[in-house]
């Protein structure tokens, strides 16, 4: 026989009629030169010869990765596929492909459905394994679409109370279970208490998966809790003197549960709030900028036994010396021009909690008189006589290694010590950089809502980008970032390209921008606390090690640690690593 046979494009064009996918031949005007049998009917007679491609079907112009729907009738949709190549083709025709595509329509628009309810919903196979998560289920659980699709439920969730998951059960017995309560935790050891409605998928007698559609239970025993203080202070206010000793429950916002979260180190921390809020010691807590010290506060006094009273905070380093001494034990009437009687931040906070915001901030003279406020529990008031008694919690937050402070002056040793009765340090989000894109798809959510767009998520080299930006700014540098891309989108994309990120994001974390304290003299080193020195100890040993397998080259020791060139020098810098000396 012959060496082979010619395909011509007509061959081409009946084959793939006769698979259902439709095929035309445009010129270089975008004319339709010929359009096969099934392309006739997938365009519902629209494909004449001769026609404009671009008045016919404008989509099959496009030649991106992801094109676009041709909607051609009502419910009927196409979109162009992948063309087989064919030799015998004129230099001015190109061959197109296309095929139904309203399923793919039907799916997309249902998907975009799901992710904007509020209920959260989690759909597996019939094997039960995860298939997908919404929206409001990855805000609720922490957990991302993409590190649990096609994982076991039971490797993803492990339910309390010696309790079977819903799921697995409703699909062996093809009956749906309805209101049913669960608390589970995640496989990042996140708490969830839920109440769920949950259904088999059957189709022609045969069990497909099943899903859960979850409403948050903390929410609901929020609800019933305000419902609850709001009628008690509508009580207060028809009872004579009503207002003294009214409970401010509402004023901190966040718990332990809101925090987002996946790696180890954060989960450490937070188990250390969660046991250090059990008592009312006070609690410094120790992280730079950015970092979310607020937030813990807040949730420290929420897992308090003083969750009913008053959350106050103040921030030392926003308010003049005089105003803060005011603000903070009140003053009397005429102590100076214009001034009330009037009770200060201790007394306001009575039975609750007190945060003090940036505390090596606060003048020296200034924490002299605290500190007698906070051995012995008695407020004088500015221009006063009389001592009150108070019975507050503090908490404190500071943006710089405590002993630092206090080298540098800016904290009296002796307050840092009835302050710090409990240390609690949140490390920077270069520490643990497997929360990073948890935190992309939480702020991602929540812009969507503020923005009012349906950004879905990231191009994979703004994940890159992300993974291996230096993040000075921390969690808050996150959130502005995603903020500011996402005002920069078109309405109608679906995720974060590079164009729209931040420049200085994209030239990357300046050496001198670099957020770590700088050394002490040589003459005065003095060790940094445990929690900083641990885990810096850590990071510079494990870079020694891998620089001396790679003989101190750059480029592959930041291979073999999976991380940028930018990245590591800026860690060799920070951990004070000299390369001459390896």
């Amino acid at each position: 026989m012959g060496g082979g046979f010619c395909v011509t494009s007509k061959d081409v064009m009946e084959a793939l009629s006769q698979c259902g996918l439709g095929a035309l031949l445009a010129d270089g005007h975008d004319r339709i030169a010929d359009i096969n049998s099934a392309g006739r009917t997938l365009l519902r007679g629209r494909g004449e010869i001769g026609a404009s491609l671009r008045d016919v079907a404008p989509a099959f112009c496009e030649d991106s990765a992801s094109p676009s729907y041709l909607n051609v009738s009502f419910g009927e949709y196409v979109q162009r596929c992948p063309a087989p190549e064919v030799t015998d083709l004129p230099p001015d025709l190109r061959l197109i492909a296309f095929r139904d595509a309203r399923n793919d329509v039907c799916h997309d628009m249902l998907l975009q459905v799901v992710n904007q309810v509020s209920d959260s919903v989690i759909l597996c196979d019939e094997e039960g394994r995860v298939f997908f998560l919404n929206d409001a289920a990855v805000r609720m659980d922490s957990l991302l679409m993409q590190e649990v699709a096609g994982k076991n439920l039971h490797d993803v969730y492990t339910v309390l109370n010696e309790k079977e998951l819903e799921i697995p059960q409703v699909m062996k017995s093809c009956q749906p279970r309805l209101n049913v309560r669960q608390h589970y935790v995640t496989w990042h050891g996140k708490n969830v208490d839920i109440v769920d409605d949950t259904y088999p998928v059957v189709l022609n007698r045969k069990v497909l998966g099943g899903f859960s559609i979850m409403r948050d239970w903390t929410q609901v025993d929020q609800l019933h809790r305000q419902v609850l203080e709001l009628q008690g202070a509508l009580l207060e206010q028809k009872s004579p003197g009503a207002g003294a000793g009214r409970k401010n429950p509402l004023s901190a916002r966040y718990h332990f549960e809101d925090l987002i979260y996946c790696s180890a180190v954060m989960d450490c921390v937070i188990a250390r709030g969660r046991m250090c809020a059990k008592s009312d010691s006070s609690v410094m807590i120790c992280g730079e900028t950015g970092t979310g010290k607020e937030l813990f506060a807040q949730s420290i006094h929420n897992a308090s036994r003083r969750s009913a009273g008053p959350f106050l905070a103040i921030n030392c380093a926003a308010i003049p010396e005089n105003l803060l001494e005011s603000l903070l034990f009140g003053t009397e009437k005429g102590v100076y021009t214009g001034a009330e009687r009037r009770a200060g931040l201790f007394e306001q906070a009575n039975g609750g909690t007190l945060l003090l915001d940036e505390i090596n901030s606060m003048p020296l003279a200034l924490q002299s008189k605290l500190l007698r406020v906070l051995q012995d529990g008695l407020v004088r008031r500015v221009g006063g006589s009389t001592e009150i008694h108070v019975n507050v919690r503090i908490l404190s937050n500071i943006n710089i290694p405590p002993q630092q402070a206090v080298r540098e002056q800016k904290l009296r040793s002796d307050l840092l010590y009835r302050l710090g009765a409990v240390n609690l340090t949140i490390p920077p989000l270069r520490e643990r950089t497997g929360d990073v894109p948890l935190l992309t798809k939480h702020f991602i959510l929540e812009f969507n809502k503020k923005l009012l767009k349906n950004v879905q998520g990231m191009d994979p080299d703004v994940a890159q980008i992300f993974l291996s930006y230096g993040w000075p700014g921390n969690v808050r540098e996150l959130q502005h970032a995603i903020e500011h891309a996402m005002n920069l989108l078109p309405d109608t994309a679906a995720s974060i390209s590079r164009d729209t990120l931040p420049d200085y994001i994209l030239a990357g974390p300046a050496e001198t921008e670099t957020p770590a304290a700088p050394p002490a003299p040589a003459a005065e080193k003095t060790p940094d606390p445990a929690p900083y020195r641990k885990i810096h100890d850590i990071e510079r040993d494990m870079l020694i090690e891998k620089l001396r397998e790679n003989k101190g080259n750059i480029s592959r020791t930041a291979r073999a640690l999976e991380i940028s060139r930018q990245n590591l020098q800026y860690r060799i810098k920070r951990n004070h690593i000299d390369l001459g000396e390896l």
